[in-house]
């Protein structure tokens, strides 16, 4: 059985390697169309000036934070 998994990397030429609101959103949006394809979304990176974020974590400590 395969198992297909993705992660997304994008860059901001700006070097700001915070995610924008845009970036969660679509996020939001591609975890749930590969969730019902039967593709696991492992992670979604922005990388800039040598940094990266990852926009799973931002996302977990955001629901963490509103606790």
């Amino acid at each position: 059985m395969k198992a297909p998994k993705i992660i997304l990397v994008h860059n901001h030429p700006s070097g700001d390697a915070t995610p924008s609101e845009q970036d969660i959103e679509y996020t939001n949006y591609l975890y749930n169309a590969t969730t019902m394809l039967g593709v696991q979304l492992v992670d979604h990176l922005v990388i800039g000036n040598k940094r990266y974020t990852s926009i799973f974590s931002k996302m977990i400590s955001e629901r963490e934070g509103k606790k």
